[in-house]
């Protein structure tokens, strides 16, 4: 579970309250300062163009936006992004594996309601997933009920569709099938669930651990080491120092395919995963019930996953591309001031129970054994992105400028 979610109503309303700096840009203001020391957050734009297009909201309105908005957040993330690189005059959305279409259905109401500034930007989806069923379910969260499906299972772009808000949307297998345009991709607990192989050093060098059947119990697997070399040590890098890693092969295809595509058509890619920056070593386990389960046991029954190896997947992208992160969650947080949005929080409640929860929502997100160090966040966008340059992709594309891209940098106080 990530920090878009949380277990149990009491800690997600804590959760919820706390999370609102999340992308809001380098500089954080209260509302107490004077008026020309006040930033322009990302937050406060989505609500000056939600206000333009429907008129006041109420303060209640209010406090729900900025409280109890953390997943739409990524949806302003890359609003951001998109206004910082220029306003291209058209966009894809592509996303590696959307689960149910929740995320997708929080970004796209966020761009309903910031339709004036998104009028003249034409804007279509991309979903790569190779479960049918779970795009059947993508389909019922996000599509117009009004308008069919178009379904060719033959064709690498086997649905077709139109979203709620009248935006066309289409479903893949394979990344190198979404048309190679000016695209933000999303990896949202993405890269976690590809298939590793697993290495120990021993005296004789590298040996890839393989599943056997266990010759003392006959419906029994276990592990054991490979005789001799295998071709995935080819992943292993000469200078590792650990004694175990896990290599993904798929994930570094899918980087090198999306540092490829940023490099040539612009855009950026936003992924977020429970992982390291290449330190741990045996990270391989299985969950049954949301309770850890043996991962040899009853294979089919339990959800396998492994940590993301940021570090790999940064050297994948072959500096075709610039790499922000991986960034820890809690410094993530931090970055966007979390810890004062936290006080003024507190000080605007004398509700015990109210300020207990912000409280534990708080620990839960930024204490190290829990969620703080284990999720991370990596940004790839072009490398003119950082130096105020464009792609010449469109002629109606205005000049972007050199800002920070939101939650990869030191918070800064003024």
């Amino acid at each position: 579970m990530s920090f878009l979610a949380a277990a149990g109503a009491r800690r997600l309303c804590a959760v919820r309250a706390v999370l609102p700096c999340l992308w809001r840009g380098k500089y954080f203001s209260s509302g107490n300062e004077p008026a020309e020391n006040n930033s322009v957050t990302p937050m406060l734009r989505h609500l000056m163009y939600k206000i333009k297009s429907t008129g006041p909201i109420t303060v209640a309105e209010y406090m729900k936006e900025v409280l109890t908005n953390p997943a739409k957040l990524l949806g302003i993330w890359f609003i951001s992004e998109w206004i910082a690189a220029g306003k291209n005059a058209a966009f894809q959305l592509v996303e590696l594996g959307p689960g149910k279409g929740t995320l997708l259905g929080d970004i796209l109401r966020v761009f309903s309601q910031l339709g004036s500034l998104l009028k003249n930007c034409d804007i279509s989806l991309h979903l790569v997933e190779v479960s049918q069923k779970l795009s059947e379910i993508q389909a019922l969260t996000l599509t117009e009920e009004k308008v069919p499906l178009e379904r060719n299972a033959e064709s690498p772009v086997y649905m077709k569709g139109v979203t709620k808000s009248g935006i066309p949307v289409s479903w893949y297998r394979d990344l190198q099938d979404v048309p190679k345009e000016y695209s933000f991709y999303l990896a949202h607990e993405f890269f976690d669930v590809l298939p590793v192989h697993k290495f120990q050093k021993t005296p004789h060098g590298w040996r890839e651990v393989l599943v056997d059947i266990d010759p003392q119990v006959s419906d029994k697997l276990r592990f054991v080491l490979a005789p001799c070399a295998t071709p995935a040590e080819a992943f292993i890098q000469n200078d590792e120092t650990r004694d175990h890693v896990e290599v993904c092969p798929e994930a570094g295809v899918v980087i090198q395919e999306l540092s490829e595509r940023i490099s040539l058509t612009g855009g950026a890619a936003l992924i977020a995963d429970y992982g390291h920056d290449g330190t741990k070593t045996d990270t391989f386990r299985g969950f049954c019930g949301h309770r850890l389960h043996d991962v040899l046991t009853a294979p089919g029954t339990a959800d396998l996953t492994a940590d993301v190896d940021f570090s790999y997947l940064r050297r994948m992208s072959q500096g075709k591309v610039a790499s922000l992160g991986p960034v820890e969650q809690q410094t993530f947080l931090r970055n966007m001031g979390i810890d004062v949005r936290l006080k003024i929080l507190l000080d605007k409640t004398d509700e015990p129970s109210l300020r207990q929860q912000l409280l534990q929502g708080y620990n839960m997100l930024m204490n190290p054994m829990k969620m703080g160090e284990r999720f991370n966040f990596l940004a790839l966008v072009p490398h003119q992105r950082l130096h105020g340059r464009n792609h010449q992709t469109n002629a109606r594309q205005s000049k972007p400028s050199p800002s920070p891209v939101a939650g990869f940098g030191e918070l800064a106080w003024r």
